[in-house]
């Protein structure tokens, strides 16, 4: 028999006001039962608290989909309604309803007598059951409420596990996309900081490697996609690689950088893209290096006994992806038998001097904040570190760039590595790694 819901009462209920959607908000149900007699007599109900619940009802599934659309709230499926195909069972009503109503809450109506079936809806995927023959609107509205809350509350979860995974897969490939530096068997030490400028990213636009190649050589690079997201990152990361191939195919200099430009003009998604890079190619005993520049800042060498200072810039090139038939002049530097040669991006320089609306730093700046924690001793790893949080914190917060530094350095002829002195004639002092 059906079971009359309650009319709306003569006297008029206050409703509190609550946003839409939210608990104690104006809810519209979707009731799918073939009974001709309709165990809905309204179009709508209201229970004790306020909550407006209007009805919609359908006979069969067909006219549910019809009538299901972004502001059904919850759908009752009545458990008896006639199998589609001789030998499904009573839950297949349900099983087609969770599949067109993905993302609505859902409840099934069972006879009382039927407890196993009950719990077998929910086990499938209903957020609650109701019992025909105890159904009243009070309980209705309630059952309402609480499954559309139920089912936003899963919903959450649901897409919170999603965004965890999601991040936990894209760091595993981002780490995976990181270089490891092959020096084996070489003397040089190296040591590297990066950060990238996108929130909550492991690698942005920036890229550097470092290798060693039969003949003693060792290679250095470091480079900047210009942009931020994460198709500057893949760019930058296919860079890296095809440099570290090309390297080890024996190709420098302007033929390196050449054909590094051809790899960039395929592979980027505009001809705006462009590409800034260094390059240096060290000597097997460490004395001389080769220099090359497209478009990007100089490193920076700290020799023996001596300040800090870049090395010379004035035959660079352009960035690579601007001109198609540019050239990269190779310039050959000493180094000399004990150094230090700081690598870096425009990231370290660009960001402010003392806060917002100051100067950039420049690299001005940043020689005398280096040359002033080579002062204060530090040297390697713990340089680095130190150098990226001042720039930081002249800046007046994060940097919204990407900054990418490495560091190589070599003792040699029986001197220690280089550290900082206060001008000409100065003592040497005990050997310290930059």
């Amino acid at each position: 028999m059906p079971v009359p819901v309650p009319r709306q009462r003569a006297t008029p209920v206050a409703r509190p006001a609550v946003a839409e959607n939210a608990g104690g908000g104006d809810l519209t149900l979707l009731v799918i039962e073939d009974d001709p007699a309709g165990t809905f007599t309204g179009p709508e109900l209201h229970d004790a608290s306020g909550t407006r619940v209007r009805i919609r009802t359908a006979r069969n599934l067909t006219e549910a989909e019809r009538l299901l659309t972004d502001d059904v709230h919850c759908v009752l499926v009545d458990l008896a309604l006639p199998p589609a195909r001789s030998g499904d069972d009573a839950l297949e009503p349900l099983r087609q309803v969770l599949r067109i109503a993905p993302r609505h809450a859902v409840l099934a109506l069972t006879p009382s007598g039927d407890a196993e079936l009950a719990a077998e809806a929910v086990r499938t995927g209903a957020q609650d059951h109701l019992y025909r023959e105890e159904l009243d609107g009070p309980l209705l509205s309630r059952a309402i409420r609480y499954a559309v809350e139920r089912k936003r509350a899963d919903s959450v979860q649901v897409k919170l596990a999603e965004s965890r995974l999601r991040a936990q897969e894209n760091a595993r490939l981002e780490r995976g996309l990181l270089p490891t530096p092959l020096l084996q068997g070489s003397d040089l030490r190296f040591a590297s900081r990066y950060r990238p400028g996108r929130s909550r990213a492991l690698l942005g636009g920036d890229f550097y490697d470092t290798v060693r190649t039969p003949d003693g050589t060792v290679h250095a690079m470091i480079g900047d996609v210009c942009g931020h997201g994460p198709d500057e990152a893949a760019l930058g990361v296919e860079l890296r690689i095809a440099w570290r191939a090309l390297t080890f195919a024996g190709l420098c200099g302007d033929e390196l950088l050449s054909t590094l430009q051809q790899v960039l003009e395929h592979e980027r998604e505009s001809e705006e893209i462009f590409a800034t890079l260094c390059t240096v190619d060290i000597a097997p005993d460490g004395r001389r290096a080769g220099l090359c520049l497209a478009g990007h800042p100089s490193p920076l060498i700290a020799r023996y006994g001596r300040a800090a200072q870049l090395l010379p810039y004035e035959d660079g090139g352009p960035a690579l992806g601007l001109l198609p038939r540019a050239r990269w002049p190779r310039r050959q530097v000493e180094l000399g038998g004990s150094w230090s040669l700081m690598m870096y991006t425009d990231g370290l320089i660009e960001g402010r001097s003392a806060g917002p609306g100051s100067p950039r730093l420049g690299q001005d700046g940043m020689l005398d904040m280096i040359n002033r924690q080579l002062g204060q001793g530090l040297g390697g790893e713990e340089l680095l570190e130190a150098a990226v949080a001042e720039v930081r914190d002249l800046n007046g917060g994060e940097l919204t760039d990407d900054v990418a530094v490495l560091l190589l350095d070599r003792a040699g002829d029986g001197e220690g590595v280089p550290r900082q002195t206060r001008g000409r004639g100065a003592r040497r002092r005990p050997p310290t790694p930059l």
